[in-house]
């Protein structure tokens, strides 16, 4: 070997580390924004990874994510129900039938879907038994607060799900947060941070990849009048404008810069404002210690189709009170506030 070489190599390694700690925020600290009358929310200490909320204050939150590589619980997965419009905000456990297997329920990004011809309620969860990925399809009913599983859906491009937003009962678009499948590689392109991740379009018709570029896609969800899609590009610290087409393919309008790790993406149905649950700083999670722990940060974006986007930070936490924020959704004046192995805090908004 050459005696340059060891320069060579010291200088792709310094290189590497500066481009990943730049990615990973990893010098990064928040200052505590706190909101006012933030209350933990009671039996969810397992991680609430994601939440969604009907309109008429039904929030679902799903509970227990094992993700490799992040700290996680050995209780299994389960799905919750906390009524908002009931001030005591009690998390009530779906009951899940008989024939589905618990035991590996590992939920991950979860999405509602509404039958309009007859108010059905479908709740679509992305899973990972045994840490592999699949889409399971529930219907809600109401009367005993139960799930009934109706099918589960798996596709090989469907390899790596992280977030889900349902287009019916039977089509949706996913985001795979990894492109390959051998878990070596997984590892490799965590580290060199490549944008090789996209989304999918899963339908009865045809199933395909509709976006792709993605440094680590996560979150992804729908504007009201469901002409738009955003999908959080982790690792890049934005969110990403699509246009829906006609044969369902994704056309990029715009990215809007967050300056953080937005995670889950819910949507105002009123304002259209976007709601983000954020990770100031990945180095402090995946390098986890309870001494320093991971802080939480919530994002919202306003007028994202107008030319100046509003983006504010509306809480952050250095991680003494919630650690690893994964979602932040909004309901009558409250802010649900959801983490990755962490509690579920519920606040009043200023």
């Amino acid at each position: 070997m050459k005696p340059k070489d060891p320069y060579v190599m010291l200088a792709v390694y310094l290189f590497v580390l500066k481009f990943c700690s730049k990615r990973y925020l990893a010098f990064r600290e928040v200052a505590p924004n706190h909101l006012p009358n933030c209350v933990a929310l009671k039996k969810l200490d397992h991680g609430t990874e994601d939440i969604t909320i009907m309109g008429n204050g039904l929030a679902f939150i799903s509970t227990g994510l094992k993700y490799p590589g992040v700290a996680s619980t050995d209780v299994p997965g389960k799905i919750y129900t906390v009524d908002l419009q009931d001030p005591q905000l009690k998390p009530v456990e779906l009951r899940m039938p008989r024939n589905f297997d618990l035991d590996s329920f590992n939920p991950h990004g979860i999405s509602l879907y509404i039958d309009p011809s007859d108010d059905a309620v479908y709740l679509f969860v992305v899973n990972h038994p045994q840490h592999k990925s699949q889409v399971e399809l529930f219907r809600f009913v109401e009367e005993d607060f139960s799930l009934i599983h109706l099918r589960t859906i798996k596709h090989e491009l469907l390899h790596s799900v992280n977030d889900i937003v349902a287009l019916g009962v039977d089509r949706f678009y996913a985001t795979n947060d990894h492109y390959f499948h051998n878990e070596i590689l997984k590892h490799l392109e965590l580290l060199l941070l490549l944008p090789l991740t996209n989304v999918v379009y899963y339908g009865p018709e045809e199933v395909k990849v509709v976006s792709d570029g993605y440094y680590f896609a996560n979150g992804i969800n729908m504007s009201p009048d469901k002409r738009f899609v955003y999908v959080a590009s982790l690792f890049s610290h934005d969110v990403h404008v699509l246009e829906r087409k006609e044969d369902n393919l994704l056309t990029p309008v715009k990215s809007v810069a967050v300056g953080s790790l937005c995670d889950n993406i819910e949507v105002d149905p009123e304002t259209g404002d976007l709601w983000m649950g954020c990770h100031p700083n990945a180095k402090k999670i995946f390098l986890f210690d309870p001494k320093n722990p991971p802080g939480s940060e919530v994002i919202r974006i306003q007028n994202i189709h107008s030319e100046q986007p509003v983006v504010t930070q509306v809480y952050a936490d250095d991680g003494h009170v919630i650690m690893v924020s994964s979602v932040a959704a909004t309901w009558g004046g409250k802010l649900l506030i959801g983490s990755v192995f962490h509690k579920a805090l519920c606040c009043d908004l200023k």
